[in-house]
């Protein structure tokens, strides 16, 4: 054991250095300091602290944002008019400043648990700065531009919240370790410790203690649909295709609709406008620059409304090698080559075509209609040459969804058996008065009271399994999804626990979690009990560190290497109790 010990020596020292080297360049052993950190230092931790919680919650916003990211792409193209997956960038910058902030959280623990003086780096500050005002400004932007979708956040809490819970109590568990070491520091120090010091360690144990009585008791807070009896599981919710499979197809095509009928989805969703000459079609955008070619064929005309083209017109547009280009859903790739020349070859389809394939498998169809421009020939029309597309189409009234709230009274005269579906929450009662039977909303307007209501309610747009998952839970009837190759593989909920079984997690977790921090207060006092002796010799390079000169700094190096090899303690330990500022003012005068 003699014979490792300056090996086993060097390479603690080693890590040593590398710990503090790293956080606050501080690579020599002279340079490293156990006396307590500044208020300037300690304010700086402060700030890591809450730049590496602002970043914590910036993450989990977009890693759950991720069944909306085809939404926010077009929102911005509908902002500047070029399409790109803007969602990389953020993901980029959010992950690589993540990493560093917490990597620089995991240093300052670090130092703590050694007992090391907090000294951040310069560079650190501005880089901690840096990751502070940039997610700040994206805090700002998206509360600006997108404030719809911060309501992913309590959905996904329902979905995450016990496991978040769980993952929350085992990190303050394992905090215990640091704050038991910092109150057994300060009363190894000597009979009378530092008053800050003994404040801060008290502050530090009773913080301890209220984070984990707060996490005891979250799970009263802690509410979810899958915390349920599995005999109370409604069926699962039907799937309808919006927009077809986009991820499999260009949007609304006929191949998309295909597509997401081979995903044995229950319905179709698409999007519709009027053509000039009063042929209903299939498009999404004002205008046609992002699923044709229309730059191509009709240059001078690429910006003007859809509805200004004629069928002919649109007909002859290719909306498949957009799909190709851009690979919205990064799916191209695994496309065979019989695939993509399919893909390819996709042109505008219309109305009756989508009509037409549904009835033949018996789907449910339902669309958003828009209303052409003030000056188009069919802006009084628009609902007579839907009603008549839909009664040429052969398909059965009961399968048409029908969201359009303008002239409703005459609708239901025309047409009795079309589903009346509202896109907006309405009272019950204006409801009934319009015949209305069924809701469409997006998933973050639907409450629980519009979910177990009288009216079937389909909520879109659904991508992600967990979102399902929670929804199916909650009882939705039915869900749209861009996605329907994804949720097909959700065959039942992600996790479902009855609430006994839950109620047994919980209580289990907190008396594990007690019963280590106990066991950890036990040890770390035992742990740091014991006192070391000094040598004249430290006695004397104490007094003398009031000069400020190399020759002294080289005599701490020369003097801690020589006290470990001769096995008096580690580097840190010949620091533990009080450091050379106490030998300076207290030691000496013993």
């Amino acid at each position: 054991m003699v014979k490792h010990q300056p090996l086993q020596v060097y390479e603690r020292q080693l890590c040593l250095s590398c710990l503090t080297g790293i956080y606050g360049c501080r690579w020599k052993r002279y340079q490293r300091s156990h006396d307590d950190t500044t208020k300037w230092e300690f304010l700086w931790s402060l700030i890591l602290f809450f730049t590496f919680s602002l970043l914590l919650v910036w993450f989990y916003f977009w890693w759950e944002a991720h069944n909306d990211f085809s939404e926010f792409n077009w929102f911005l193209y509908n902002r500047s008019g070029e399409w790109s997956d803007g969602t990389v960038p953020i993901l980029a910058t959010t992950a690589a400043g993540f990493t560093y902030i917490a990597f620089l959280m995991i240093l300052a623990l670090c130092h703590i648990a050694v007992g090391q003086q907090l000294n951040l780096h310069w560079l650190h500050k501005i880089g901690v700065s840096a990751a502070l005002l940039t997610t700040s400004i994206g805090f700002i932007s998206v509360n600006q531009i997108w404030g719809e979708e911060w309501a992913v956040i309590p959905i996904s809490l329902q979905a995450t919240g016990p496991f978040l819970h769980l993952g929350a109590l085992v990190a303050v568990t394992a905090l215990a370790w640091l704050v038991a070491g910092q109150v057994a520091r300060t009363e190894k120090i000597s009979k009378q410790p530092d008053p800050n010091r003994l404040l801060f360690s008290l502050f530090a144990m009773r913080l301890e203690i209220d984070v984990l009585l707060g996490l005891y008791m979250a799970p009263l807070s802690i509410t979810s649909p899958c915390i349920m009896d599995h005999a109370n599981l409604t069926p699962r919710p039907d799937i309808i295709g919006h927009q077809g499979a986009p991820m499999l197809a260009p949007e609304n095509t006929i191949l998309s609709f295909q597509r997401a009928l081979q995903m044995n989805v229950s319905g179709l969703e698409a999007d519709v406008a009027i053509s000039f000459d009063g042929v209903p079609f299939l498009m999404r955008d004002r205008t046609l620059r992002r699923t044709t070619d229309v730059g191509k064929v009709f240059p001078a005309r690429q910006l003007d409304d859809a509805s200004s083209f004629n069928w002919t017109d649109l007909h002859s547009l290719n909306a498949g090698q957009w799909f190709l280009k851009d690979d919205p859903f990064w799916t191209v790739q695994s496309m065979a080559q019989r695939e993509v020349m399919l893909v390819g070859n996709q042109s505008v389809c219309s109305l009756e075509q989508l009509l037409r394939l549904a009835s033949l498998h018996n789907h449910t169809v339902v669309f958003s209609l828009r209303r052409p421009p003030h000056r188009h020939p069919c802006y009084h029309s628009w609902i007579n040459d839907t009603l008549e597309v839909i009664r040429l189409s052969g398909i059965p009234q009961h399968l048409v969804m029908w969201t359009p709230d303008c002239d409703r009274g005459q609708v239901r005269q025309v047409a009795p058996g079309l589903q009346q579906t509202s896109v907006e929450k309405l009272p019950p009662q204006v409801l009934h008065q319009q015949g209305i039977s069924s809701l469409l909303l997006r998933y973050s307007q639907a409450s629980p009271y519009d979910i177990q209501s009288n009216v079937s309610v389909t909520l879109y747009t659904v991508n992600e399994p967990w979102l399902f998952s929670v929804l199916w839970c909650s009882g939705v009837s039915s869900v749209s999804s861009e996605a329907p190759n994804i949720l097909r593989k959700v065959p039942y909920p992600i996790w479902l626990m009855s609430p006994d079984e839950y109620c047994l997690i919980w209580v289990a977790a907190d008396l594990i979690s007690f019963t280590v921090v106990v066991g950890i207060f036990v040890f770390q006092k035992w742990r740091l009990s014991g006192m070391h002796s000094y040598n004249p010799e430290q006695i004397m390079l104490s007094a003398a560190v009031r000069r400020s000169s190399r020759d002294v700094n080289i005599m701490k190096e020369k003097l801690i290497f020589s006290e470990v090899s001769n096995g008096v303690g580690s580097a840190e330990d010949l620091y533990m109790e009080n450091g050379f500022d106490y030998y300076n003012n207290e030691g000496i005068s013993h």
